[in-house]
């Protein structure tokens, strides 16, 4: 007695090999037959005829650790067919993390991953995953924040990573892999960790190496004169080279100013590789991305953390030190951008910092410093897209043609604040797959590789990302033909149409495009 057969579907078993007609058959969470199951006896049936049917899909990048332990049915994820998430991205995250040092980055961090509860254990990476198992609605695996790590073992400070504070690092470093966590992330765009250097990332890294995990970078662009080569790529190369760990780059992808560059874009990974350093990549389906104003501020003002940051932003002699700044460094970003996430002041989601002004009259670096103490730091943004239309189109050719390299794979970099999120939360995997139909450039067997077996073996995630026997039955069920992402950048949270079913570990998750309410992820690998 089978407890879930999948009848009649075509089978892309995420391997890259060609489709399949075949039936598969589940008991408990596994996956125990494929074959003819047409007379076979079972508690559920799936009927996916002229249907597709694949591995779960693996999202290599999301910030959905705090959204997850308030919402854990995680329709936007789910819905999308994502039944594992990769959390701990860009060194943004809550473990290892002492009480107190978990109340001081939950808050500096509510600006992109929302508010969890305040009486969660976070002081190890063991405690921070039992939240998660058998809580939520899809499986996680966690990177180590090197935000948390420095947080932990410096404090909110800019200072070196050395003696003391260097060993207490790499203990909790490699305590936090013994605990399953599957690697090392670093965000070095923001803070604690744009304070480090080079030096204290091949220390990090040369641990995390050693334990089999993987480097994940969100590059350098603040302080670069403390990276190797100025920061960005590099960097992170030389990182790569120096400890022997695999380097794994976030959201990797051409922009309105470089589209058409794939080629040159590559061309020091490429170099890299061909040298011995095991690089992989990711990137999503949009033409811009998302982040926190907060970043822009320059890094003297992070200096101890949120009080520290509200208390110049009311210093009558720094504050207009900071308004110039992010007047003149950081309105090339700002100014074309939506705000996403206002706490208090929701009505302004969906503004931009220009529009907000004119109708304040405010300047923008005086607006911005005082929304910033309003929200108690607490505001996200997104860019808007480029208004020519063959640059839109040519970053989606050039998104498919990153994607059809063999070392890609799939990374939403969702952010689920606020009434008007960026729409990659909502869309990301089935606007890969409508661009595939639309645009061609790879077939649905390679677009489903790197969807999850490809993520399953760069993060070690053991007997997950394809359809096989005695695989975990992580599964999404969905029309090829006709599967859309709804979501806009004007209408952002739109589920998508054409994926009726998905699993999670062996249990229906979302059955005929609705969520069941079932809460069987698991904290992997």
């Amino acid at each position: 007695m089978f407890d879930v057969v999948i009848t009649g579907g075509t089978i892309i078993d995420g391997t890259g090999k060609p489709p399949y007609k075949s039936d598969i058959g589940i008991e408990g969470e596994k996956i125990t037959a494929i074959g003819n199951l047409n007379r076979a006896e079972t508690k559920d049936a799936i009927n996916a005829s002229g249907l597709t049917v694949t591995p779960g899909f693996i999202d290599s990048h999301a910030h959905s650790e705090g959204m997850l332990l308030v919402d854990p049915q995680h329709s936007a994820g789910l819905r999308q067919g994502i039944t594992t998430e990769i959390l701990g991205q860009d060194g943004l995250s809550y473990a290892p993390l002492s009480r107190e040092n978990y109340h001081i980055y939950r808050r500096y961090l509510a600006g992109i991953l929302g508010e969890p509860p305040l009486d969660l254990d976070m002081s190890t990476v063991e405690s921070f995953r039992s939240h998660y198992h058998k809580k939520t609605a899809i499986n996680t695996a966690y990177l180590v924040a090197h935000g948390a790590l420095r947080l932990e073992s410096i404090g909110f400070h800019d200072a070196p990573m050395v003696g003391d504070a260097l060993t207490k690092a790499k203990r909790l470093l490699r305590e936090s892999m013994e605990q399953g966590a599957v690697g090392l992330a670093t965000g070095l765009s923001y803070h604690p960790h744009a304070w480090s250097d080079t030096t204290e990332l091949i220390n990090l890294c040369e641990v995390t190496n050693k334990a089999g995990g993987v480097y994940v970078t969100h590059l350098r662009d603040v302080n670069p004169e403390r990276g190797y080569g100025d920061g960005g790529v590099p960097e992170a190369l030389e990182i790569g080279r120096r400890s022997g760990v695999p380097v794994h780059f976030s959201h990797y992808r051409t922009h309105s100013f470089d589209a058409g560059q794939v080629e040159e874009l590559v061309a020091p990974i490429d170099k890299a590789i061909a040298e011995g350093v095991n690089c992989t990549l990711e990137l999503y389906p949009y033409s811009t991305g998302s982040g926190l104003p907060m970043s822009y501020l320059p890094s003297y003002a992070h200096e101890g953390g949120p009080d520290a940051i509200i208390k110049r932003l009311l210093d009558p002699i720094i504050r207009p030190k900071l308004a110039n700044h992010l007047e003149h460094h950081a309105r090339r970003d700002l100014v074309n951008a939506s705000l996403s996430y206002f706490p208090i002041n929701s009505h302004l989601e969906g503004m931009s910092l220009p529009e907000i002004s004119t109708d304040t009259k405010r300047s923008l670096g005086d607006l911005l410093c005082d929304l910033l103490v309003e929200e108690d730091l607490r505001i996200a943004f997104w860019g808007r897209p480029p208004t020519d239309e063959n640059i839109l189109q040519q970053i989606n050719l050039d998104a498919l043609q990153l994607l059809s390299r063999p070392d890609y794979m799939v990374g939403s970099d969702s952010i689920w604040v606020g009434s008007k999120p960026h729409p990659r939360g909502y869309g990301t995997f089935p606007r890969f797959l409508r661009l595939r139909r639309d645009l061609g450039v790879l077939s649905l067997e390679e677009m489903i590789q790197r969807m999850t077996d490809n993520p399953a073996r760069r993060f070690n995630l053991k007997n997950r990302g394809r359809i096989e026997k005695g695989y975990f039955a992580d599964a999404v069920v969905f029309d090829s033909e006709n599967i859309n992402d709804n979501a806009t950048y004007e209408d952002p949270r739109q589920f998508p149409t054409g994926i009726p079913y998905v699993l999670v570990n062996g249990k229906i998750a979302v059955d005929r495009e609705r969520c069941t309410g079932v809460l069987a992820g698991q904290a992997i690998p």
